[in-house]
């Protein structure tokens, strides 16, 4: 299991940067051009506190959540109490709790699929997808938009080049989406980036963003890049 600093620790702050993720529904756009989940099964692996469930819900025949994070499996069932055909289970990607060939779509967002070292996840995506199905990995573009910028001087150790590599000799797909994020206040972007970015990062990318900007609302707004990774099975 990878621990998830950012949710685990800062649940409701990470609530603020759902709310703000994709404003103008590209990236929901691009999934939709990938697979359909309209009466098919969806898995939400690595669901948090199931933000994305209902989103799902209203044309899946049936979602599951899977989170390996115990208190986040508590709040994900209490959004979904009044949703009869979701369910949420305790579960990593390494060990889906469900049986062979039960799902039609997955859908991961930045949850433990970050290229090399996610094999064991692959390797039951492969168990657990329907023939005719779909999965769906969403994860940073570490090579263009503001947060890109932000997110190769956090993560220095992320090579994109290698993860590039990664998917592509699994037989995966990229699609390149610019999505953006879209905040009601400064104090929100401010938050969002502290729980995202180690300190020094944050905070220079906050007094950055504020040069840029000032006190426009424009600021409130940010160019975020996102890879979404597919493959049919």
């Amino acid at each position: 299991m990878r621990p998830s600093p950012n949710i685990w620790h800062h649940t409701a702050t990470y609530e603020v940067e759902n709310r703000a993720v994709d404003p103008d529904g590209h990236l929901v756009a691009a999934m939709r051009e990938v697979a359909s989940w309209r009466a098919r099964t969806v898995l939400d692996l690595g669901c948090g506190t199931g933000f994305h469930l209902p989103f799902f819900a209203e044309e899946a025949a049936q979602v599951i959540g899977v989170e390996p994070h115990p208190p986040l499996v508590q709040l994900a069932r209490r959004r979904t109490k009044s949703l009869p055909h979701v369910s949420v289970l305790g579960g990593t990607a390494q060990q889906v709790p469900l049986p062979d060939a039960s799902v039609d779509v997955v859908h991961a967002r930045w949850a433990y699929f970050f290229g090399p070292g996610s094999e064991p996840g692959l390797a039951e995506l492969d168990r657990v997808v329907r023939r005719g199905g779909t999965a769906m990995v969403i994860d940073n573009d570490a090579t263009r938009s503001t947060f890109g910028a932000w997110f190769r001087r956090g993560y220095p150790m992320v090579d994109p080049d290698a993860v590039e590599r990664f998917w592509s000799s699994h037989g995966w797909q990229r699609r390149s989406v610019d999505m953006g994020w879209r905040f009601d206040t400064w104090a929100d972007l401010e938050a969002v980036l502290r729980i995202e970015f180690d300190p020094a990062t944050a905070e220079a990318a906050i007094a950055e963003h504020r040069e840029r900007h000032g006190a426009a609302p424009s600021g409130l707004s940010v160019d975020y890049a996102v890879n979404l990774w597919w493959k049919s099975y």
